[in-house]
């Protein structure tokens, strides 16, 4: 597999690594950078030296706000450049005027966030990244040709001396490639972290939040409303007919001709029952209601399959759909043990801690869960994102596997 940055390269074998374009797109790089960053801070203090020379008429004004955007067209380049040591593209962060003119684009660009991030790399760039760039290409060049090039000045040593020097010299600026790519990748990461791409404050993306946690306490009232609706009403019914069909299957005598299809009257509506109950626990089970998550998790594990440990450490009750989630969490990891794992025994951790709580699945199966094949996973995941919660799935090859999850508790 081909890397697809320096950082992925510099993993490679020596040999590999060395015979590779990385090291000298490393240098590229970082020379560049030094030249963007000179020539940036040249012209972004003169710009601000114009502003403050003129700042008492219009032409000033125009040089601070030139100065202020200057780094959208730094920001341009270095996202072009990125791509010399880092496969990745950085898309542009910034949005479309709503009228066309060079006076929409500033009034745009000085009210968006990234305008100011730029601004801010590019102050950096200026002061200190340049420099590094230069100062670290610079001792590089200086120890390989002061070594290197011995030869061409050196006439007062011995020739074996200065030829095993520039021997020395050489194979030392080869090894000297491995810090100085690693400064390239640091640089590259530095880059992201302020350019990359990053969700700014939208009010519409808030109230979608909102809307989707009233959407999911909707949903919990709802599935408790249908389990006592179950509960009292369908569960009691079909109690009541069983009970009666059990008086009459004793009433009538061996060998009375309504007695056989009374007694599978019976067990059919004893079945009935048994399913109803299983459908209401899987709605909402009482436990869960009633004692909380703690006992609804050794229910849980009582009914499951295989032996199934459980350490739960929580001081407290938690809200309705925090538990509600976190123990249909447990039920379905419990199920994909059962049915796709392997193991021979599970084990269920819960545990609070900063606003919230987490839940670990561990089995001993044969690992390699995956969820593209459809084992449940995926349904596990929308329902923990739903409740504002994240998954995280450990399960190589030949196991363990490991389901790890956490949902916040907040008010």
């Amino acid at each position: 597999m081909q890397p697809r940055s320096v950082m992925e390269a510099l993993r490679l074998p020596p040999g590999r690594f060395l015979t590779s374009w990385w090291p000298w797109r490393s240098l590229a790089y970082l020379t560049t950078g030094g030249l963007v960053g000179v020539v940036a801070g040249a012209v972004l203090l003169g710009l601000l030296l114009a502003g403050a020379a003129l700042s008492l008429v219009v032409i000033g004004l125009a040089g601070f706000v030139a100065a202020a955007l200057s780094g959208v067209a730094v920001a341009r380049v270095e996202r072009r450049r990125l791509r010399l040591v880092d496969d990745v593209r950085l898309t542009d962060p910034h949005r479309a005027p709503e009228r066309p003119g060079l006076r929409a684009w500033v009034t745009t660009r000085l009210g968006e966030p990234a305008t100011w991030r730029e601004l801010g790399y590019t102050m950096l760039m200026t002061t200190a990244l340049c420099w590094l760039d230069g100062l670290v290409v610079g001792l590089w060049a200086w120890v390989v040709s002061a070594l290197a090039c011995g030869p061409l000045y050196i006439h007062d040593s011995p020739m074996l001396l200065v030829l095993t020097g520039s021997v020395f010299g050489v194979a030392l600026g080869v090894v000297l490639l491995y810090p100085l790519s690693a400064w390239a990748a640091a640089r590259a990461a530095i880059t992201v972290a302020v350019l990359g791409p990053r969700m700014e404050f939208d009010p519409r993306l808030t109230e979608v939040a909102r809307s989707r946690a009233r959407l999911v306490d909707a949903f919990e009232v709802e599935r408790r409303r249908i389990e006592r609706d179950l509960h009292d009403g369908a569960q009691q019914r079909l109690l009541a007919l069983s009970m009666q069909l059990g008086l009459a299957r004793l009433e009538l005598p061996p060998g009375a001709p309504g007695s056989e299809p009374v007694g599978r009257a019976h067990e059919l509506a004893k079945e009935a029952l048994a399913e109803l109950r299983e459908l209401i626990r899987g709605v909402h089970p009482k436990i869960l209601a009633d004692r909380g998550l703690h006992a609804a998790l050794r229910e849980a594990a009582d009914r499951a399959p295989l032996p199934v440990d459980v350490e739960v450490a929580l001081p407290t009750r938690l809200p309705g759909a925090v538990e509600a989630c976190a123990y249909f969490v447990v039920v379905e990891a419990l199920a994909n043990v059962a049915k796709h794992s392997g193991a021979n025994r599970a084990r269920v951790v819960a545990s609070l801690g900063g606003g919230r709580l987490t839940v670990q699945v561990r089995d001993d199966g044969r690992g390699g869960a995956d969820p593209a094949r459809g084992t449940g996973l995926s349904g596990l995941a929308d329902r923990v994102a739903a409740a504002g919660g994240t998954v995280a799935l450990a399960s190589p090859a030949g196991g363990p596997t490991v389901v790890h999850v956490e949902l916040p508790c907040g008010s």
